[in-house]
């Protein structure tokens, strides 16, 4: 995969491989907290950051460790390890620097964890065999590409609150039909470019 130009990766992981709306992944978070359009902002400047940092921590944990070691078949723990330890360190920061956004966020933050969007995308760039710049512009894309979706379903959620709708849509049915629907406008980008 070495011959894929990181900005074709780049903006293929926010638009023709976005994580949400081609992959489904990280869609505990999404659905319950893209009700509000702040919130989901900031949630998604978070995994964002979340993403980029962790992928590049993985990356040269897996290339520079586990490799050399012959124990890559400890990578999901190992990447799980460090995606909760960053995870703790931006909560801890967030908590002390950003107390209106740690409340708003409530437990959304921790469970930044545990959401399966930022190891897949750590999982992805080993199968992919990007090199260490492919690496980071895939977390940094996949990143912008689930802030991109979590923000335009905030954005369709407050229009349609206060609109009626048949009791069996309401919540999470509507949330996840609108997925759908915005998944298949995404699919409108798959001519420009795939990185599968």
């Amino acid at each position: 995969m070495t011959e894929i130009s990181p900005i074709t990766i780049f903006f293929a992981a926010i638009f023709t491989n976005n994580m949400i709306l081609s992959n489904f992944l990280g869609m505990c978070s999404f659905i319950a907290i893209s009700s509000d359009i702040k919130t989901s902002l900031n949630l998604g400047i978070a995994v964002t950051f979340v993403l980029t940092f962790t992928t590049m921590i993985n990356y040269n944990v897996y290339h520079s460790i586990l490799v050399p070691l012959n124990l890559e078949y400890l990578r999901y723990i190992v990447f799980i390890v460090v995606i909760a330890s960053f995870v703790q360190l931006v909560e801890m920061v967030v908590e002390r620097y950003l107390q209106t956004l740690y409340y708003a966020l409530g437990i959304f933050l921790p469970l930044i964890t545990v959401n399966c969007a930022i190891l897949g995308v750590s999982l992805f760039m080993i199968i992919r065999e990007y090199n260490l710049i492919q690496s980071v512009a895939f977390g940094t894309g996949s990143g912008l590409g689930w802030l991109l979706a979590i923000v335009a379903m905030a954005g369709i959620r407050e229009k349609i609150k206060n609109n009626p709708l048949p009791k069996g849509l309401e919540g999470p049915g509507i949330t996840l039909i609108i997925t759908g629907l915005m998944a298949l406008a995404f699919i409108g980008f798959s001519g420009i470019v795939q990185i599968q």
